[in-house]
C-alpha cells in the first residue's frame, strides 16, 4: 500500500522569494505555471497581501486583509508563464530593492459543470482543478438562495476559502474542524462565529453547500472559492489545542511543512503565515499575516518545523491560546515517508 501519492510536493506547491526592481520582471524558477498566487511585500508595512488566480485572470486582484471587491491592477501580476509569472511596477508586487514572497499552487485542469445537465449541484460552476493535489479554484454566480456547487475534487474539501468578487464583503472560510455551522473570516482577527453560510451542510465528494449570505452567495454576484482536501504526505488541514505555554504542542502532519497558515479560532488573533524559504532552518520566527498589511516580523522563536510536523514554541495567543482550538493549513516540503515506504530523509 502506498504511503503517499506525491513524492515531490514542489511539483504542486512552491514558495518563491524575489527582490523587486521597480519596473517589470519575470519571476521564474517555480517549476510549473501557477494557478493561484498569494503574494506579499515582506519589506513595506503598507502593502496588502494579494490573491491572483488563473480562473479570474491576470491583473484581477483581491486583497486578503480587506473586505474590498476585486479590482483590475494593470501593473500587478500581468502574466502566468510555464515556470512562474510576470509582474509590473506596482508597489505590492515589485517595489525596487524590497523583498517579496509568493506562495504558488498548481491546479491546471479546466473544469466546468452545467448543473441542470449533470444533476450535480444546483448552481453552475467552472474553474481549474488538480485531483492529484486535491485543490480546485471554482467560480460561480450566486443566486441568493440555498444551493450547491460542484467543486471537481472527487473528495470532500477540508477547507474552502470564499470571496465575493463584486461587493465589499468579508472573506469567509469553511474549515472541517469548525464544522458546517461555523465560519471564520480570513481578512480579520476575529474568532469563528455561528453561521448558516454553508446551509448547515458539510461538503461532499461532489459539491459544497451554500446558504443565502451575500459573502458566499450574493444574488448575481461572481464568487471565487479555493477548495482544498487533505493528501497524505502533501497537505493537511487540521487543528490543535493550545496550552498557552512556550513548550507548546507538537502537531503531526505526516510531512515536513513547507508552508503553514495558523489561526486561533476560539479567540481574536491574526492569521499567521510561515514557510521554509524565508526560514530554512529552525527556529522559525519570520511571520507574515494574511489578515494584516504589516511587513515581515522576525526575531522571535515561534515554532520548529520538523520532518513530520511542527512544534509550537510560544504561548502567543495567535498560535497557542490556552485551551483554545487553533486551526491550520499545511503543505509539504517533503513527505515523512515516500510512496515506496522509504523515509524522505533517506532518499
Amino acid at each position: 500500500m502506498a504511503y503517499t501519492t506525491i513524492d515531490n510536493p514542489s511539483e504542486y506547491f512552491l514558495t518563491k522569494l524575489y527582490a523587486g526592481n521597480g519596473s517589470t520582471q519575470d519571476i521564474g524558477g517555480i517549476g510549473f505555471q501557477p494557478d493561484w498566487v498569494w503574494l506579499k511585500n515582506r519589506t513595506d508595512a503598507g502593502n496588502d497581501p494579494v490573491s491572483i488566480d488563473s480562473v479570474r485572470g491576470v491583473t484581477k486582484e483581491i486583497t486578503t486583509n480587506t473586505e474590498l471587491a476585486e479590482v483590475t491592477n494593470a501593473d500587478g501580476l500581468t502574466a502566468f508563464g510555464s515556470d512562474g509569472f510576470s509582474v509590473g511596477d506596482d508597489d505590492m508586487y515589485n517595489t525596487n530593492a524590497e523583498n517579496f514572497v509568493s506562495w504558488n499552487w498548481l491546479a491546471g485542469t479546466s473544469f466546468s459543470n452545467d448543473a441542470s445537465s449533470t444533476s450535480v449541484g444546483s448552481i453552475d460552476s467552472a474553474g481549474s482543478v488538480n485531483t492529484d493535489a486535491n485543490f480546485s479554484i471554482i467560480g460561480y454566480t450566486g443566486t441568493g438562495g440555498n444551493g450547491t456547487v460542484a467543486h471537481g475534487l472527487g473528495v470532500a474539501p477540508s477547507m474552502i476559502i470564499f470571496k465575493n468578487r463584486d461587493t465589499t464583503n468579508n472573506w469567509n472560510v469553511f474549515h472541517k474542524t469548525l464544522g458546517n455551522a461555523k465560519f471564520i473570516r480570513l481578512n480579520d482577527t476575529g474568532a469563528a462565529g455561528n453561521t448558516s453560510r454553508f446551509n448547515s451542510t458539510s461538503p461532499t465528494s461532489s459539491v459544497f453547500s451554500l446558504g443565502t449570505t451575500t459573502a458566499v452567495n450574493g444574488s448575481g454576484n461572481s464568487i471565487i472559492a479555493y477548495c482544498f482536501a487533505d493528501v497524505k504526505g502533501y497537505s493537511k488541514m487540521g487543528s490543535y489545542e493550545g496550552n498557552g505555554a512556550n513548550d507548546g504542542p507538537f502537531v503531526y502532519t505526516g510531512f515536513k511543512p513547507a508552508f503553514l497558515l495558523l489561526k486561533n479560532a476560539d479567540a481574536g488573533g491574526k492569521w499567521v503565515m510561515f514557510d521554509t524559504k524565508r526560514d530554512p532552518i529552525n527556529v522559525v520566527g519570520g511571520r507574515l499575516f494574511a489578515s494584516v498589511d504589516t511587513n515581515e516580523l522576525t526575531g522571535s522563536n515561534f515554532l520548529d518545523i520538523n520532518s513530520n510536523g511542527f512544534k509550537i514554541l510560544t504561548g502567543d495567543t495567535d498560535h497557542n491560546g490556552d485551551e483554545k482550538t487553533n486551526i491550520y493549513m499545511a503543505f509539504a516540503e517533503n513527505p515523512f515517508v515516500t510512496s515506496t515506504g522509504i523515509p524522505a530523509t533517506a532518499r
